[in-house]
């Protein structure tokens, strides 16, 4: 790296060796680009595919049999730019995961994405450049990079963003859902049954969670253990309320105890865990205004206050 970034410098020196410089990296990045767009083209079209995505069934969506041709098309092509260590790869699917992404392909397409973010950004910068002749050449280089690390880092950044909005959509769901699941097991449905009856009731309401607890039954009916499912459910969404729900299922089951009394001790104390979160977000209100009221409020008090006598006292000393 440290080479790369000297050899880069000494091409900065020589404005002759720059312009190879350049020339060279965009005739990369279209080989990159045409290559790309060759496979991918040829997957799509591919007669073998389409026969078998006609032969799928009516049931499937069409937008669904879609998305699933684009990321097996894409799939050996973004194959090239998974990263080596494992330990990555699996942080990386988890994200994608509890974004929503559950295609098995989803890993290929983000990094596909990335890599073709990375060298198309760039190429339409050095081609803006033939417009701008005001612009040295080092400064194109300098944006050049600026762009590849914004397609590099840009993906990454709206995958958090999706992370965060669907973690918040399910934090907001789980009350309701804790107190149909307590409603449930008490009136004689067992935890399987009571799942999916709760999963029924959100599915219009909050899809994301009904979704989660459908797929916990159906791990269960394929003959996944029980208490598995549950922790599946629980590194699926990531969320610390779902993961002592889990923990209080699984060990409730262990040890053979009531599961209706052990859901209303954790719904109420749930209920006041909520309650002392609200009162501390109300607490912490104060401190909070005081930033904006001093930086937006207070001057535009002043200058509504004390306006009309400064200006009074500048037309007394004028007049004198």
């Amino acid at each position: 790296m440290q080479s790369l970034i000297e050899q880069i410098l000494l091409f900065s020196t020589s404005e002759a060796m720059l312009r190879h410089f350049v020339v060279w990296l965009s005739a990369a990045a279209v080989f990159v680009l045409v290559l790309g767009g060759t496979v991918l083209t040829m997957n799509l079209l591919d007669p073998v595919r389409r026969r078998v995505g006609a032969l799928s069934g009516d049931a499937e969506d069409s937008s669904r049999r879609t998305i699933v041709k684009v990321a097996t098309a894409v799939g050996p092509v973004a194959a090239f730019v998974l990263p080596q260590k494992e330990l990555e790869r699996n942080n990386m699917m988890v994200k994608l995961t509890r974004a929503g992404f559950r295609s098995p392909m989803a890993l290929q397409v983000f990094y596909f994405i990335k890599t073709l973010l990375m060298i198309f950004l760039p190429l339409m910068m050095l081609i803006a450049s033939n417009w701008m002749p005001e612009v040295a050449s080092g400064e194109i280089l300098t944006y050049a990079m600026f762009a590849a690390g914004i397609g590099m880092l840009g993906p990454n950044i709206v995958l958090e963003k999706l992370v965060r909005k669907r973690m918040r959509a399910l934090t907001n769901a789980f009350p309701d859902a804790l107190d149909l699941l307590v409603v449930c097991v008490e009136s004689g449905l067992g935890l399987s049954a009571a799942i999916q009856r709760v999963a029924e009731e959100l599915e219009i309401s909050h899809p994301d969670l009904s979704f989660e607890l459908a797929m916990v039954n159906a791990e269960i009916r394929a003959g996944m253990p029980r208490e598995q499912a549950l922790r599946n459910l629980a590194d699926r969404t990531g969320l610390e309320d779902i993961r002592g729900l889990v923990g209080l299922l699984v060990q409730t089951m262990r040890f053979g105890t009531g599961v209706a009394d052990a859901l209303r001790v954790y719904s109420e104390e749930f209920r006041d865990k909520r309650t002392q979160k609200a009162e501390e977000q109300a607490a912490k209100m104060g401190t909070k205004l005081v930033f904006p009221l001093v930086l937006f409020m207070f001057p535009i008090f002043f200058i509504v206050a004390v306006g009309p006598a400064v200006i009074r006292i500048i037309d007394a000393f004028t007049k004198i």
